[in-house]
């Protein structure tokens, strides 16, 4: 990334919190009600004081280990079974039917079923998170693996590969593009999710902390937990972009140009020539 685009994302943050600052301490309230909000100040004094504690420092481990966690499981399970899916016609068989009734109903609902099955809080939270994240990586890696040419699954087989070297060599490095779309977008509702589920049967954790500030209208500590939650998000979704750009860096970018030097076609025009009919050449002697 250049330093201007560098410079351009840190102004539109700033321009936002210039916004939040003049709208909440003038007490504008234009049908939004931003009087009722806390300023910028008063929420970056709020979070100087919660970061100062051990409190605070452990509900952020709490609920970073809920979510690696939970999407770890979702990432194994999600690319596994979308590649069987999209592979064997019998798991199509067995596993779509009740995969699709199961995906519309919201991983927050199932609080009551993980309550039920596991023994403890921490393992239904990952389990939660683990099915919010699921769902999406399953259903990029379905339609990844589905896509594919099978140009170069045939050229394996000429060659004499067999199964396990198709997967290796042609499926998983074809669909790892739409793979990694589906871990982005998993990752996201994974976060949503383990906070949901930190509200309503948490111990710890930055959505049980947040929560317990709303319960006793601690407003300045709500707008922290919402900016620990942010920018906790925003480091993990940049982590598995990041990743994904590392491992699939043998795609072209937008940033590539061709060679130095113009198209044949403008050069062509820039002489005055039709570019689709190339030049004589000079008649020998």
């Amino acid at each position: 990334m250049t330093p201007e685009r560098r410079l351009l994302r840190l102004a539109s943050l700033g321009a936002a919190l210039v916004a939040w600052q003049l709208l909440t301490s003038l007490d504008v309230e234009l049908w939004l009600r931003f009087g009722q909000f806390p300023t910028v100040g008063e929420v970056a004094a709020k979070l100087a004081e919660r970061a100062s504690t051990g409190p605070y420092w452990q509900d952020l481990v709490s609920s970073l280990s809920r979510i690696v966690s939970g999407f770890a499981l979702a990432a194994a399970l999600g690319v596994a079974v979308g590649t069987a899916i999209a592979r064997s016609r019998v798991a199509a068989d067995v596993l779509g039917p009740v995969l699709e009734v199961l995906r519309p109903i919201p991983a927050i609902a199932l609080v009551p079923v993980a309550i039920l099955l596991f023994p403890s809080n921490e393992q239904g939270i990952v389990f939660i998170t683990c099915t919010a994240a699921f769902f999406p990586v399953l259903v990029s890696t379905r339609h990844a693996v589905a896509a594919l040419s099978p140009v170069w699954e045939e050229a394996v087989l000429t060659m004499g590969g067999g199964r396990g070297r198709i997967l290796l060599s042609v499926v998983l490095p074809g669909a790892l593009p739409g793979i990694f779309g589906g871990l982005s977008v998993g990752i996201g509702v994974g976060w949503i999710c383990v906070i949901s589920a930190e509200m309503i049967s948490g111990e710890y954790g930055v959505g049980y902390r947040t929560w317990q500030d709303y319960t006793v209208v601690d407003y300045p500590g709500v707008f922290v937990g919402m900016a620990t939650i942010g920018a906790l998000g925003w480091l993990t979704s940049t982590a598995v972009e990041r990743l994904g750009r590392r491992l699939t860096r043998w795609l072209p970018t937008r940033t590539e140009r061709p060679s130095a030097g113009p198209p044949a076609a403008t050069a062509a025009a820039a002489r005055g020539a039709n570019p689709r009919r190339p030049t004589p050449e000079p008649a020998v002697p």
